[in-house]
Order: structure tokens, then C-alpha cells, then sequence
């Protein structure tokens, strides 16, 4: 792992911006009532704590796929309908998921993640290779972190305060 005198400016601040997010849903979400917690997202179908822990469960994922494109090589045979069958396996095998345990996961999956960050170098960062959720487009892993790992609390804080009328 790398040292703090050697994380670049560029991993840091996607680092801090992942940290950023997660901690405004951690903290959203750890303010509400057992009712809201377990409401449905319009659209989405999923409850809300179960897409509190969806979003700690993808970033061990997100993180691989990034480091993938860091070594230059492409991600292949990963598909927005494997995405949409591992949500909806997660969705069933969370249905129940306690506040307790998604925000652990989410506080320690969201660190962990953000030390993966930290650790790219900037020429990492820049390196681009075929990405089939993107139609093999030849895309940055700083693309992907910020496209997926980074923007995804953001992404599900919004949904969940447009479903609870915050």
C-alpha cells in the first residue's frame, strides 16, 4: 500500500471524494426511521436499506474493474445484464438487511475502497482499455472510478431523498 507522502493529488482527491459521499449517505441513512429505512425507491423497486448496502457491496467490484483498466487491460464480458442480475440476486438476499449492518459494510467497504484509490499513480489513473459495460469503449480507469465507485453514493442519495421527499 502506498504511503501518504506518495498518493498523487489526482488519487487523493477522488479518494476524498468517494470518503465524501459515503459519509453523506452514512449519515443520511443512519437518521432514519425504521419505516424509511425500509420504504421502496420508485422506479427502482429496491428498499432503501437494502440500497444503503447495495451501494457498500459494489464498491469491492467497482474497485477491481478499475484496477483492471489501471494495468491496461481491457475489463470483457461484463454486461449492464450482469449488473441488473446481481442487483436484483443482492436485493433478494438483503430484503431484511438491518441499518447496523449495511452501514458497517458501508463505512468499511467505503474505506477500503478509497485506500485502492489512493494507492493508483496518476500514469494508472491515465491508462485506457476497452470497457464492455461502455460498448468496449476505450475508457480511463478515472473515468470508471468516477462513472461508478466515486458517483455511486451520490447517485442513490439522491434517489432515496426524491422517494422520502427530502
Amino acid at each position: 500500500m502506498s504511503t501518504v507522502s506518495t498518493v498523487t493529488l489526482r488519487a487523493n482527491t477522488l479518494a476524498e471524494r468517494l470518503e465524501q459521499g459515503a459519509l453523506a449517505l452514512a449519515e443520511f441513512a443512519g437518521r432514519l426511521s425504521d419505516s424509511e429505512w425500509q420504504a421502496t425507491i420508485p422506479k427502482d423497486g429496491r428498499k432503501v436499506g437494502v440500497v444503503v448496502h447495495h451501494v457498500a457491496n459494489m464498491y469491492p467490484i467497482e474497485i477491481q474493474l478499475a484496477q483492471t483498466l489501471a494495468r491496461g487491460e481491457a475489463v470483457v464480458g461484463v454486461t449492464w445484464d450482469d449488473v441488473h442480475a446481481i442487483n436484483a440476486a443482492h436485493a433478494k438476499e438483503k430484503n431484511d438487511v438491518t441499518k447496523q449492518e449495511a452501514l458497517e459494510l458501508l463505512r468499511h467497504n467505503s474505506a477500503d475502497a478509497a485506500a485502492a484509490i489512493r494507492a493508483l499513480s496518476d500514469e494508472e489513473l491515465d491508462r485506457a482499455a476497452g470497457l464492455s459495460l461502455n460498448d468496449d469503449a476505450p475508457l480511463t480507469c478515472q473515468f470508471m472510478l468516477e462513472d461508478h465507485a466515486v458517483r455511486h453514493s451520490y447517485h442513490h442519495l439522491a434517489a432515496i431523498r426524491r422517494a422520502l421527499g427530502q
